[in-house]
């Protein structure tokens, strides 16, 4: 009976989020047919045709719209992989042990606030205009939010669930990962979904700074020639790959995380 509720809530939820989707595109429609707004930006029929066409019509010299994509996916997952080691180690290291604690966190407080594009400058002039620059720019995108919150979920483990592994015989490598660590598990997933909206929204300035393809230099593409199509194609694309990111990312974690399944 639950089963049932809950999938017609996800269903009247479902269509909520359609009509709402379709308001906007009729307002859209409307602003742009009978008021100035015409002149500024296109309408949606004009964007969806563009966006179809430019799955199989070049944009710039060699590159369709799925293979920009496929580009600025390849540097996210690299330079994400890269702060999810990083990050789930220094998370988990300064909530478990005081004197690495006391070492590092004064130095990340002082990075934590940094929003990723402020590292654009720096990293041009430590690694140049080249794929790792771009690479650091995601990675500090994604490392600060997966530390914060593994962090915190290695200062929360239940210190009675260590003891009764202590009296049970365990010794401390077990006690770490059979207990500390699938205690941190669904705070680091949410440091995870988290670091990888950063990482995305990260590649996209990185991508706007001295790039020849990729979604973010479709998008700067557009504003160079006053193509305000093109840039409406490069937004979409974005919303619509970030939001295929999250899902996979929510639905990742209701897989591995079925003992702890966060409200949704």
């Amino acid at each position: 009976m639950m089963g049932i509720l809950k999938r017609r809530l996800r269903l009247k939820d479902l269509g909520l989020s359609i009509i709402g989707f379709v308001c906007v595109l009729i307002l859209w429609s409307l602003a742009v047919a009978y008021t100035d707004v015409g002149l500024l930006i296109p309408g949606p029929l004009e964007v969806a045709k563009r966006l179809i066409s430019v799955f199989y019509n070049t944009i710039g010299k060699s590159y369709t719209l799925p293979q920009h994509l496929l580009v600025s996916l390849r540097r996210v997952l690299i330079g994400y992989g890269l702060s999810i080691v990083a990050g789930i180690l220094l998370g988990v290291a300064m909530g478990r042990f005081e004197a690495i604690e006391a070492i590092a966190r004064p130095l990340f407080e002082l990075v934590r606030p940094i929003p990723g594009v402020a590292w654009i400058p720096m990293s041009i002039v430590w690694f140049g205009i080249g794929e790792t620059a771009k690479i650091f720019i995601i990675f500090m995108g994604g490392f600060v939010n997966i530390v914060v919150n593994t962090y915190a979920g290695a200062k929360r483990v239940d210190e009675n669930m260590m003891g009764v592994a202590y009296m049970l015989g365990a010794n401390n490598r077990q006690v770490f990962f059979r207990v500390v660590i699938p205690s941190c598990v669904p705070y680091i997933f949410s440091g995870l979904q988290v670091g990888l909206s950063t990482c995305w929204m990260a590649v996209l300035a990185a991508e706007m700074v001295a790039a020849k393809e990729g979604i973010g230099w479709v998008i700067t593409a557009g504003q160079e020639t006053a193509d305000m199509t093109q840039i409406f194609v490069g937004i979409i694309a974005i919303a619509v790959t970030g939001l295929a990111l999250a899902v996979f990312m929510r639905f990742l974690e209701r897989v591995l995380c079925r003992w702890r399944i966060r409200g949704s």
